[in-house]
């Protein structure tokens, strides 16, 4: 049985990481406007408070979301025309 939630399985370190890796903090800072991503940011100090406070959580969640569709929209699919 299958989730409809798309972040199923994946955790918040991973998520947070991903994006720290793929984009860095000054990236997420101007994203979303939390000071633990602009002053000596770090993954535990920023875990702490996303766990803490669920708006920032959810504003964390949905900018990972649409970056993992933007990259899969940018992705050629390898079977070309042929499937159509």
């Amino acid at each position: 049985m299958h989730s409809n939630d798309p972040l199923h399985g994946i955790t918040l370190e991973r998520l947070l990481t991903e994006l720290v890796e793929r984009h860095g903090w000054a990236f997420l800072a101007d994203q979303v406007n939390i000071n633990c991503f602009k002053n000596d940011p770090s993954v535990k100090s920023s875990l702490k408070f996303l766990r803490r406070t669920p708006w920032a959580r959810k504003q964390v969640e949905e900018l990972y979301l649409s970056l993992l569709e933007k990259r899969d929209d940018d992705v050629e699919n390898p079977w070309g025309k042929w499937g159509e």
